[in-house]
């Protein structure tokens, strides 16, 4: 962090209506910053530069990316053939030239190459305009609804078309894109297939109010919704903190519920509905194969995690999933911090586990009426009898 004490750190405030952005109050200077600064902040990019793939410049033109720090980051870059991906900010794309890719939205693209982008024509045109005008090797023009086109030298424009989405706040689009943009592209993938992930990403995080993120649950899900709608569901240990922060924000009352689930009936159904009732989100800890077989037995489970997961994932009245070690699950009741702990009525409160530990943490225990007479134990014993019988 480089610290310059005359310059106040930049605060933002959005009036939000109907969960629409309506005006945004910006407090902030936008004087460039100081020669110490500067040489300060290019010291350090010129010594981490040899170590990355890609080198992203999201510029506000706030004072920080000047035209002196673009011309010794991009000389850099060029002396270790790294590539650099520039959002700009401006009317005179000059200051980016030498960048591998930059990404203006169409009004800037329009300002920039004094053409008024009307239709594919006239964006066609400032495109290549501001190729020949400036020395950039890529030029990405993002065109919000009507997705995104890629030119190059000497190549025909590529387009992608954007997914029609309810667009609720476009707080973050830019920099979503330049992010996707990125990770694809050190990935190893090509401009186009980054773009893919970019336009995907950007449509999803417009969909959110705020200057949200999304998961890459979330991003699966929408580049693969033919196999497996439900995958955003899924979610990894680590990935819990963010999230459970993320709802927390909202004012959300988090639900948690878990056991091994493996068979799922009558009796599982009836605890996932009234265990949501309870709250706004429910979030389902399965154990995993290995806890299952320290409860239930050597022959346990007779469906395996993996499916056990997406199985439940598919359920309506449950938001999130979680696979777990039974041994963890202090960590993942200290991770929820969840208003409500569930478990079915054939428990006790004492003989549920981690229940005092959830009151501990100002949350409460409730034992939900399961009047169906069955288990899944029941039924893999019925199984054996008829077969036996048989």
């Amino acid at each position: 962090i480089v610290k310059e004490p005359d310059r106040p750190t930049t605060m933002k405030t959005r009036i939000i209506a109907a969960n629409q952005q309506v005006l945004r109050i910006d407090r902030e200077t936008k004087k460039a910053i100081s020669d110490e600064t500067h040489d300060k902040l290019a010291g350090y990019i010129e010594n981490k530069v040899p170590d990355v793939d890609v080198i992203l410049i999201s510029d506000y033109g706030k004072g920080v990316v000047t035209n002196t720090l673009m011309s010794r980051l991009i000389a850099a870059a060029r002396k270790h053939n790294k590539i650099t991906i520039a959002d700009p900010k401006g009317l005179d794309f000059s200051k980016y030239s030498g960048v591998s890719l930059l990404t203006p939205n169409k009004k800037e693209a329009a300002q920039a190459s004094g053409i008024e982008i009307v239709d594919e024509s006239t964006l066609s045109e400032s495109g290549r305009k501001i190729l020949e005008t400036f020395d950039i090797n890529k030029l990405l023009i993002t065109c919000g609804k009507d997705g995104m086109v890629l030119f190059q030298q000497n190549k025909a424009p590529c387009k992608i078309n954007a997914e029609a989405r309810q667009v609720y706040d476009v707080s973050g689009a830019g920099d979503t894109v330049l992010a996707l943009l990125g990770l694809g592209i050190a990935a190893g993938k090509s401009f186009e297939e980054s773009m893919t992930l970019a336009n995907t990403a950007a449509g999803l995080v417009v969909g959110k109010v705020g200057t949200a993120t999304i998961s890459r649950q979330e991003l699966t899900a929408a580049l693969l919704p033919t196999r497996d709608s439900t995958i955003f569901k899924q979610k990894q240990l680590s990935d819990l903190p963010a999230l459970v922060q993320e709802l927390k924000r909202q004012g959300k009352r988090l639900v948690l519920t878990n056991g091994c689930f493996d068979l799922l009936h009558t009796g599982h159904i009836l605890l996932f509905s009234a265990s949501k009732q309870l709250g706004d989100v429910l979030i389902v800890a399965i154990d995993d194969d290995n806890s299952v077989k320290a409860l239930k037995g050597p022959e346990r489970p007779v469906i395996r995690a993996k499916e056990r997961v997406r199985i439940i994932s598919a359920l309506d009245t449950v938001d999130y999933v979680v696979l777990f070690s039974s041994k963890e699950l202090e960590s993942l009741i200290k991770i929820i911090h969840p208003d409500v702990l569930t478990k079915g009525s054939n428990y006790t409160s004492e003989k549920v586990m981690g229940g005092e530990l959830v009151k501990q943490l100002g949350g409460q225990v409730v034992l939900v009426p399961v009047t169906e007479n069955v288990s899944s134990t029941q039924i893999i014993n019925n199984i054996k009898s008829r077969d036996n019988a048989g």
